[in-house]
Formats: structure tokens, sequence, C-alpha cells
């Protein structure tokens, strides 16, 4: 069974256009000229049970849109979605019951109180009974290790605690579905590693579908098989994620940071050095010519160093090669 089918959805938002100047001004007030945006365009998909899918694109392509259509927030203009065989629009509360979601930048905690109380409280709120509600809270408390935040105010929580804390409230419920929008944004590279197992962990012990947008290509790397790409209100691009980091996220760009000064100009083979300081480099290579193990090695062979990252390119710019290569639709 298909937890979401989506066929031709389409959203469109009506905006008043402003006209500059005085008498403009005037105009604008008593007859506004209305500019139609178009948010979301022909968006067609089908998502299985179980499936953890990333639906990915820049800032502005309509990825938010979709999800508040998708769980009933918002109307669509045209075309038809049902989520776990819902109309989101018009069968908002029953759907309720069934799926979960956290927007990385809306808090659904309450900021003065611990969250063990906002934990409570959603079990009244989804009439969950004390046993069911006691055993997926233990469940989520060891697979998100917050076990040592429950009692503290949500207010003195670091960002990561916190989203870790928003994540779980959503899950108490056992939703079928679990939206998340940008969870691991702003957070920590420890942070974001506990989020992504407990993610998976969640979905291997109850088979939850997991609808995922990000800007970091590490969470969609480790948490999904497949991946959409929307930009513009518009997919182009539906296939293995495998697929994707095998054409599209070959450049990897490494930051090192050594321990005494560096006197001549850094060089590797098989690798650009971007950027030279005193006592770091930037150094950008593809890792379909030489793997991220042998990079690192050799860095190890030139010098002792302190710290090193190593990043997949802005997904910016794997959608700009994407329309290079002629994928766009």
């Amino acid at each position: 069974m298909n937890a979401i089918e989506v066929n031709g959805l389409e959203k469109n938002f009506q905006l008043k256009k402003k006209t500059p100047g005085l008498r403009g001004s005037f105009r604008s007030l008593f007859r506004p000229q209305i500019e139609e945006i178009t948010a979301v365009s022909d968006v067609s998909f089908s998502l299985k049970e179980g499936e953890m899918l990333a639906f990915i694109g820049p800032n502005g392509a309509g990825k938010s849109t979709t999800i508040k259509m998708l769980t009933g927030i918002l109307f669509p203009t045209a075309g038809e979605a049902t989520v776990l065989g819902f109309t989101p629009w018009k069968e908002r509360r029953l759907m309720a019951y069934h799926i979960g979601s956290v927007f990385g930048q809306k808090p659904q905690l309450w900021y003065h109180l611990p969250a063990a109380d906002t934990f409570q409280l959603f079990a009244r709120i989804y009439e969950l009974d004390d046993a069911a509600f006691k055993k997926q809270r233990d469940f989520l408390v060891e697979a998100f290790q917050i076990g040592h935040l429950l009692h503290i105010p949500v207010r003195k929580l670091s960002l990561g605690q916190r989203m870790k804390c928003e994540i779980a409230a959503s899950l108490l419920h056992r939703p079928r579905i679990i939206f998340l929008d940008e969870p691991t944004i702003g957070l920590d590279v420890v942070a974001k590693q506990q989020i992504r197992r407990a993610i998976r962990a969640l979905n291997e012990e109850d088979n939850t579908t997991i609808f995922l947008t990000s800007h970091d290509a590490g969470d969609i790397e480790s948490l999904c098989k497949r991946v959409i790409i929307i930009n513009h209100g518009r997919m182009i691009f539906d296939n293995r994620t495998s697929i994707l980091k095998r054409q599209y996220l070959t450049k990897k760009v490494i930051d090192v940071r050594f321990g005494e000064r560096l006197d001549s100009p850094f060089h590797l083979p098989h690798v650009e050095t971007l950027k030279q300081g005193t006592y770091g480099v930037k150094l950008e290579f593809d890792a379909q010519a030489v793997s991220v193990e042998q990079v690192i090695q050799q860095i190890m062979n030139t010098r002792p160093f302190n710290d090193i990252n190593v990043q997949d390119p802005p997904l910016e710019d794997v959608i700009r090669e994407i329309y290079q290569n002629g994928h766009e639709p």
C-alpha cells in the first residue's frame, strides 16, 4: 500500500502588487493589482509505507508548501493527494492521529515547561492509554538519548537538545508517517548523528514512513534511498539517492587545521588547493577519482593536524548541475 499518493498538485498564492510613487500608492489602496505566484506546479509522486524519502531543493522551491498541503494546513489550487487514504485538507483532524510533523524553526514544546510535561499533554491530546504512552516514551527516550533532559525547562536546552525532544514529542502517538522539515538545521555534528540514528531506529522498529526535507546532504545520504528534487515549484529529479550521489555528489571539500605553520605551498596529487592560510588549507577533490580515505591518509602523511572537516557540495550547486545536464522537465 502507498502511504502517499500525489497527482498534479498545485498551489498558487495571490499577492497585492505595490505601485511605486504617491499616486501609485493611492491607486494600490483602492484598486490593488493582484499578482499570482505559483509555489508548487504539477507535482506528482507516490511513496510506499516504510519508505524514507528526501524531498529537497533550494529555499523557495516549494518544499514547505508541499508539506503543508500534505498535512492539511493549506488547500491546493489544483490536483489531488491522499495520505494514508485521507484527503489532508478535508480530513485533517482524523489524519492527525496517524501522522507526525516537525518544522525545524517552529517549536511545539512549551518553552517554559520541561519536555516531560509536554509529553504528558500530548498523551492526553492523542488519547493514549498510560501503558502505550509509557512504552513509546521509554523507547524514544532511549533512541534519542534524552533521559537527562526531560525535566529541564525547554528554554534552558541547547538547539540540538531541543530538536531531539521536539522530534520525540511528535512520535509519541506512533504515527505511521512523520514529516520532517529541516530537523537538523543549525545543529552540530554529534547532534545530527544522534538524530539520524534515532530516525533509522524508528523506521526499523515501527516501519514508519519518513518524509524528509533538508539542506544537509549528510541527512539525505545516511537516511534515504530515494530523493526527489524540486525547484521553482516543479520536480526535476526523482530517483535513487545512490544515483544522485554517484552523478552529482562527487565533489568533496576538506578543511584542515594543522598544528604547525605552513611555510610552503600545500600540494597533494588529484587534489586542488582552494585556499591556504598560515595554519590551514581548504581542499577540493573528485571522490570518483580518489576516495575520501585516501585523501585523508595523504594529509596525515604530510604533517600532524588538529582538526579536519569533510563537506559535500551545496545542494544549490547540485541542482544547477542537474539543469545543465538536461534533467529539467
